[in-house]
This record gives structure tokens, C-alpha cells and sequence, in this order.
């Protein structure tokens, strides 16, 4: 298995489509498969052992990705957002290493050791009028393909390992060979470090979909490329899907014609959320994929018709549903486990645990999380219904233990959220000299419903144990989220300690 295969067998199929465009610049399948081999000439040449990517959305990504596979060496995109110290602790971890950033960040980093600089547009220069290599590179599934860094919201980002053997069986496991039209495009707008866009990549590029890029995200500018670009697929993290959503009301022309399916995951979803969207695009299929860095992106699916049911029954457990990521994908297993490791019964919360030949949970320099019978400890905390549902409730470490008591913030959450003046909300456990911990409550309300913190509080109540009813709530305009749509909860906790 390499990465590299996909393409191939893209160029050969259908060499003559676009495979990804940015603006007024595009490259055929065929093209980027030449780009691809000459690129991969050069990084043989290097004598680096990496290639990195500093980069917005771009040619160059896509360019990268699969000349590194054709080169037999990892690629590993870098958060742009980074800067200073960060950015150069991990551009050492994986020197010697070739990077492409933008013409305007090379002198910037020109005193990188162990680091070949590159401008963007000098790289795909050579890349798109180069000489082609041979095509013989090493099919060794066990080579590494990329390398992600996490997003570090708890500490020093690790650098998740993604064999070759991880992205192909995932992308051969999940997509159809050539299933998309010449007319189909997906509009790919998250980081290209987050494991959805290098996912986007190989997912397209096997089923032959265009790839059109926009380099920065704003709801104004995905819209805009959604319409003019006639995209019939797209991902989005929850955040970016708010104000989409918001963009498409407040415009007053709630259209996307062609949109015909529309992804999202990297984060809770608000049930409200969810259900306008719905409303207000119903010719658009809904998925929720949930998938982590170390998995090689989705892991399960709620799928459109699931969505279409849960949406229209008044059977609470089936509409619960919505709130779900869906069931396992078939070549994954998912157990719920305590914290001795024995598996729970559906119903009871625990660890989400999984199996499968896209799973690695391998992390450089710290060797492997997952166990000898192949099971991934996620460090997600959730659970399964009867019927197999997957529902998401936030991280283990971010349990609230009260009077002995292991409470679930997203189990509390999911009650405020159901309050008409609930728009988004995070619960968290702060220091209680009596209970040890006790549960704290950030609020962002709708405009035009006004609410109380002691409605909300007699609202949880009623709904669940006392003990688990916030002893403190208090608003705000917003919620801090990462780039990639995850509640930075510690930062939560930290504002509300007075520690920010």
C-alpha cells in the first residue's frame, strides 16, 4: 500500500478531469501526477528526511502530499497559526526536513536548522515544468505517509504517526473507486493540518471529485466559492457551520443549488444547530463523521437518512439520535469501557475504545497507545445505544468527580442546550471544598431569549439529579473553540478560576 496508488490510478482513470483548483489556478489529475513524481525528483535530491508544509490551503498541499509518498518520507503540515518558539520546537522534531511555506515566511525561517526552505510558488514551479521520476516507489505499508500534530489544547502537541497502511485501508474501506462525476467538486476549507483535509485529499482524489480550495475560511467567502463554483460537497467543523448558517439568514438568499451533500465533525454539534441547517437546506444530505487524528479521520457515521429520521420522530430515544455521530463504519469495532477496562453495556458511559486496520494511535518518539489485542483507548468519554448509535460526550479527563460522583459534562450540556435560550454552552468542574469538585456552568444565550441562571438551574434540575444541577452559571458573547472546532474547556475553567 502508498498513498501514492490513489493517484495513479486517478490519473489513469480519469487523467484528464481537474483535480483541485485554488482560484484561477488548477491542475488535471494527470498533471498533479506529474507535479507529483517531478516534486517527489527534488526531495530524493534534498537529503531531507521530511517534507513539511507551512501553508494555507494551496496547490502545494495536495502537490506535497503525494510527491512525499512518491519519495518514501513523511509529510507533515504545520499550523500556520504558529508562531516563535512553538512553530520552531516542532520544525526540530522532525528535522532534516524540506519545508514550503509562502514567499513571505522564508527569510522568516531561514535560521531553521536542519531545514531546506522553500517558497510555495518556487516549489510548484519545479514541480508543474520538472522531469517526471520513476514511478517506483517503495509499496511497503508500514512507511510512514503523514505526520499531525495534535492540536496540544492540554499540553506539547504529539505528532501522530499515519502509516500507509492507515489513510489507504481507511480511503479503500469508505469511498468508491471513480464514483464521482466530472461535475462534482467538494469545497475543502479546513486547515490542511487537521486530519479531515489530508482525508478530503485522498478521498476525492480516489473517488475523482474536484478539489477546490479556499485558503482561508469565512462564511461570506464559503458561500460565495459554494455558489460560483457550483460545489456539491463540502466538510465543516461545527463552528464554521454556525456561521454559514447565520451568513446564509442574515443575507436573505438562503440558496446553495448544487450543495447537495455537506459533511461535519471535529466537534460537538449543537442539536439547534443541526436542525435549522436542516431546515434551511433541504435538498442538502447531512453527515456527521467522527474520527480522530490517530484514526486516519472517520471512525463512524450518522448518515443523511438517519438524520431525516431522528429529525421527524417524536420517539425520544430515536430523535436522541441527532445528537449522535452515528454507528461504526463496518471495517471499525467500538467498545465502551470502564476505567479497569472491562466493557460496558449499552447505555453506560465509559471510554470509546476502537479496532480497525485505519487505526494507529502511534505518536513519534512515544511508540504505540494501542494494546495487543489492537484496541485504540480514544480518551473520548461516551457511549452506545441498543441499536449501535455512538454518542460523543467530550473528553475522559474532563469528567467532573463530585462528593465520589463521576459526572459527564456533555450529559449536562446536551439538557441546557435543549432550553430555547440556549445557543451554545460548556460545563466544567471548578474546586468545592465540600464535594471536591463542583459543577460550573458558561452560558452564550440567543438575542431575543433572555434567560435567567436560576430558569436554568431549575430547568437542569428537573432533568437530571440535583447533584448534578450547576451550583454556577454565567454568560458570555462566545465560547473559545480551536481552529479545528474543539471547546477549549480548560480555557473555560481557567476564566471562570480567574486564571486567564
Amino acid at each position: 500500500m502508498n498513498v501514492m496508488m490513489l493517484l495513479e490510478m486517478a490519473a489513469s482513470g480519469f487523467g484528464d478531469r481537474v483535480a483541485v483548483q485554488n482560484g484561477s489556478d488548477a491542475l488535471t489529475y494527470s498533471e498533479l501526477f506529474g507535479a507529483a513524481g517531478a516534486a517527489a525528483s527534488e526531495l530524493s535530491a534534498s537529503g531531507c528526511e521530511r517534507m513539511a508544509a507551512l501553508d494555507v490551503n494551496s496547490l502545494a498541499i495536495p502537490v506535497g502530499l503525494f510527491a512525499s509518498a512518491w519519495a518514501g518520507m513523511p509529510f507533515a503540515p504545520l499550523n500556520y497559526r504558529l508562531t516563535g518558539g512553538e512553530l520552531d520546537a516542532l520544525a526540530a522534531r522532525i528535522a532534516p526536513s524540506y519545508l514550503v511555506t509562502e514567499a513571505e515566511r522564508v527569510k522568516g525561517l531561514a535560521h531553521l536548522p536542519d531545514t531546506t526552505v522553500v517558497a510555495r510558488e518556487d516549489f510548484l514551479a519545479r514541480a508543474t515544468t520538472g522531469k517526471e521520476g520513476d514511478p517506483s516507489w517503495s509499496m511497503d505499508p508500514d512507511e510512514i505517509a503523514v505526520l499531525l500534530f495534535t492540536s496540544g489544547t492540554t499540553g506539547a502537541p504529539k505528532a501522530a504517526v499515519l502509516r500507509h497502511k492507515h489513510i489507504v485501508s481507511y480511503i479503500l474501506g469508505s469511498v468508491e473507486f471513480g464514483a464521482s462525476s466530472e461535475e462534482d467538486a467538494a469545497l475543502v476549507s479546513v486547515p490542511p493540518y487537521h486530519i479531515a483535509g489530508i482525508a478530503a485529499i485522498a478521498s476525492s482524489v480516489y473517488a475523482g471529485r474536484r478539489i477546490v480550495q479556499l485558503p482561508g475560511f469565512s462564511a461570506e467567502a464559503w458561500i460565495e466559492l459554494a455558489r460560483s463554483e457550483r460545489v456539491t460537497n463540502a466538510f465543516v467543523v461545527p463552528t464554521m457551520l454556525v456561521r454559514i448558517i447565520d451568513a446564509l439568514e442574515n443575507s436573505g438568499d438562503a440558496s446553495l443549488p448544487h450543495l447537495r451533500a455537506l459533511s461535519y465533525g471535529g466537534g460537538k454539534m449543537p442539536l439547534p444547530v443541526i436542525e435549522k441547517a436542516m431546515k434551511m437546506l433541504p435538498g442538502t444530505d447531512f453527515t456527521n463523521a467522527y474520527g480522530l487524528t490517530e484514526t486516519s479521520s472517520t471512525l463512524a457515521v450518522l448518515g443523511p437518512d438517519d438524520h431525516r429520521t431522528a429529525a421527524a420522530s417524536d420517539d425520544p430515544p430515536i430523535r436522541q439520535r441527532l445528537t449522535s455521530v452515528g454507528r461504526p463504519l463496518p471495517s471499525v469495532e467500538v467498545e465502551i469501557r470502564d476505567p479497569e477496562g472491562r466493557v460496558l453495556a449499552p447505555g453506560e458511559r465509559g471510554e470509546i475504545c476502537v479496532r480497525g486496520e485505519q487505526v494507529s494511535g502511534e505518536y513519534l518518539g512515544r511508540g504505540s497507545s494501542v494494546d495487543a489485542d489492537g484496541w485504540f483507548p480514544t480518551r473520548d468519554g461516551g457511549w452506545l445505544d441498543a441499536e449501535g448509535y455512538l454518542f460523543v460526550e467530550g473528553r475522559v479527563d474532563d469528567v467532573i468527580v463530585r462528593g465520589g460522583e463521576n459526572m459527564s459534562p456533555g450529559e449536562i450540556e446536551d439538557v441546557l442546550l435543549e432550553h430555547e435560550s440556549v445557543a451554545d454552552c460548556a460545563v466544567v468542574g471548578i474546586p468545592d471544598e465540600q464535594w471536591g469538585e463542583a459543577v460550573a456552568a458558561v452560558v452564550v444565550t440567543r438575542a431575543d431569549h433572555p434567560v435567567s441562571e436560576v430558569e436554568l438551574q431549575l430547568w437542569v434540575k428537573e432533568r437530571l439529579r440535583s447533584s448534578r444541577t450547576p451550583s454556577r452559571i454565567e454568560f458570555r458573547n462566545e465560547l473559545p473553540y480551536n481552529e479545528t472546532g474543539k471547546l477549549l474547556r480548560r480555557r473555560v475553567r481557567a476564566e471562570l478560576l480567574g486564571e486567564s
